[in-house]
């Protein structure tokens, strides 16, 4: 008897919730919040692309952009993946430190800092509406030469 007078209870708080929450739900974006949340990434984007062509990231003078002009073989819509310079199945933010500080022998960006978040936002930007190829990197990008560990492949 107790048993279903918990079991009533909660399909009644359940039902109370549900109602509650469809009473709630969201109406579509306005055109005025859709400008606003594209004007905001693109902003971001644009960010991205500076420092994904500035050398200010590392110390030797190369950018992001010596080995991918364009965010060229960076899809990020392919990772995660195993990457063989990192001997694991890393995240797109993994493969952007280890650029930054093998190649570009920089200093590895937090991972949830405004920058990384730009540089994440410019290489998925530049590859909207792009099919994936799959290896794509390791038949068209030659390897990068650095002081230790493999390299690209």
């Amino acid at each position: 008897m107790k048993r279903k007078i918990v079991a009533s209870m909660l399909l009644v708080s359940f039902g109370a919730l549900s109602t509650l929450y469809m009473a709630h739900a969201r109406k579509p974006f306005t055109k005025e919040e859709i400008e606003l949340m594209n004007k905001e990434l693109l902003e971001l984007v644009k960010k991205g692309d500076e420092l994904w062509h500035s050398p200010k990231l590392g110390t030797n003078g190369l950018t992001c952009a010596n080995c991918h002009p364009d965010a060229a073989f960076s899809n990020p819509n392919t990772f995660p993946k195993f990457q063989p310079n990192l001997g694991k199945v890393a995240t797109f933010r993994e493969m952007v430190n280890w650029c930054i500080t093998r190649p570009l022998e920089g200093k590895a960006l937090p991972e949830d800092s405004e920058e990384m978040r730009a540089l994440e936002a410019y290489a998925y930007y530049m590859y909207r509406g792009k099919k994936l190829m799959p290896g794509d990197n390791t038949k068209a990008h030659p390897p990068v030469k650095v002081k230790e560990g493999p390299g690209y492949p």
